[in-house]
């Protein structure tokens, strides 16, 4: 960033303020509700302020932020330009009720729409990514008279009522039961195939079988939508094989199922296209977003609405609302955003830094570490797989691990952090992540940091 932070933080990195540390701790400590936590057994370190690709606590210990915070943080901490639009539309018109017009809610939904593609026109806005797809299974329901949602194991798509249901990875466990219209199906994964293939063509074809006799084991004239991550995110960073979401499209198509991406993770520049589905010969019928539309720095999400079914509810009421739908502060920061990407070649520049920096690095580091199972990606979206055992494919750390048994993957995390690089772990993974903004020697940096930790994992693969 080149341009002057308007308000700076109360503390730089490397500046210690330790009565400010304390305080936060004790605030937090003591009136704060953390989730997915036990709340005795957590310490969270309190964050004194941040800067681009890097954030620092009241220690004056900074930390290269390789995880973009949740995977939201596109644009870095601070971004000047997010910040400014912040400001002046606080000074024009903070709020305004989602039921009246306001210009910078129109001009970002018209943005999102155009970069959505041909078919799209209609954007909903909503807090977040979770009640995103909790309205796109609403849209879909309503769209098709019918109930059932199929998703994936091994997804994440948020934490309301039926979005938790839609999960499926252990979190949703302890909520169950909630929505009973959710249906699970195996998704493709060529490194540790459900289905025994011996490459990604052959994964493609019997994955997209199985989800076939899923639909039609269940009923396809039962189930309204198909919710898919485009690319699976925090459950391993799943690339789909070529053709495959190409196939899902077909059998939506073939049994008038309604095909709903969720890229609340990979849109908006995460693998360097504007929506992850663009790489891929499929185009979904709803498009779910959060995290980078505006880096988090307001909440904001929303579905992005085909016209056939947008057209569907032209005569017919919408039985769905939210008080901050469309925030004009969110949304202000979500125009500016689209400026940054257009004035500084975004998806470009993390097309070439994905292709030219990070796989090469990767698949280097992947040579010389026998803790290393697998590394897949695209743009600056990568997951590190650790194995104990390179033939049998062993995890590093058996799933769902915690306590003791997540000690080989905790300790690789805790180096990284030692020499100021904050990962993004878990299971048994590694997690590139970083802010679309970061520079090639920060980036390249922090693949050094990741090598060096690397080197803890190797001490636990088996002899």
């Amino acid at each position: 960033m080149t341009d002057t932070l308007l308000t700076g933080p109360s503390t730089s990195a490397g500046t210690a303020d330790l009565e400010a540390d304390a305080r936060v701790r004790a605030d937090d400590r003591g009136h704060v509700f953390h989730s997915w936590s036990a709340q005795a057994l957590i310490d969270p370190l309190p964050i004194a302020g941040g800067e681009g690709s890097t954030f620092w606590d009241y220690a004056g210990n900074a930390y290269l932020d390789f995880s973009s915070q949740l995977v939201n943080l596109n644009l870095g901490h601070q971004h000047p330009d997010l910040v400014r639009a912040i400001q002046q539309q606080a000074g024009r018109l903070a709020t305004i009720q989602p039921s009246m017009a306001n210009d910078v809610r129109g001009e970002l939904a018209r943005r999102i729409a155009e970069v959505a593609g041909d078919g799209f026109e209609k954007v909903f806005f909503t807090n977040g990514g979770a009640d995103a797809n909790e309205n796109a299974v609403r849209m879909a329901r309503l769209f098709t008279g019918r109930r059932k949602v199929l998703s994936m194991y091994r997804s994440y798509h948020g934490n309301t009522s039926t979005a938790i249901s839609l999960t499926g990875d252990p979190r949703r466990w302890p909520n169950e039961p909630a929505d009973g219209s959710i249906v699970h199906f195996h998704g493709p994964y060529p490194y540790r195939s459900s289905f025994h293939s011996d490459s990604p063509e052959q994964e493609t074809a019997r994955a997209l079988e199985h989800l076939e006799q899923t639909i039609v084991l269940e009923g396809a004239n039962t189930i309204a939508g198909i919710l898919l991550e485009t690319i699976v995110g925090t459950n391993g960073v799943l690339v789909p094989p070529p053709g495959y979401l190409a196939g899902v499209r077909e059998l939506c198509d073939k049994y008038g199922i309604v095909y709903i991406a969720d890229e609340v993770m990979v849109g908006f520049g995460r693998v360097g296209e504007w929506f992850a589905f663009q790489a891929f010969d499929a185009q979904p019928d709803l498009i779910t977003f959060a995290k980078g539309v505006n880096s988090g720095y307001v909440p904001l999400g929303g579905v992005v609405i085909s016209d056939r079914i947008a057209a569907h509810f032209d005569t017919v009421s919408f039985p769905g609302g939210l008080t901050y739908s469309g925030h004009p502060l969110a949304c202000a920061a979500g125009v500016a955003t689209f400026e940054v990407f257009e004035r500084d070649g975004i998806l470009e520049r993390v097309r070439d830094l994905g292709e030219r920096v990070v796989e090469p690095r990767l698949r280097e580091i992947a040579e010389r570490h026998p803790s290393v199972g697998d590394v897949r990606g695209r743009g600056l979206f990568w997951a590190i797989e650790l194995v104990k055992d390179r033939e049998t494919r062993e995890q590093l750390v058996p799933f769902n691990a915690s306590g003791a048994d997540a000690a080989p993957v905790a300790a690789v995390a805790a180096a990284c952090k030692r020499d100021g690089v904050w990962p993004f772990t878990h299971f048994n993974r590694v997690h590139i992540a970083p802010p679309l903004v970061i520079t090639e020697e920060e980036l390249l940096r922090g693949l050094d940091v990741i090598d060096r930790a690397l080197s803890v994992a190797d001490e636990y693969v088996a002899r």
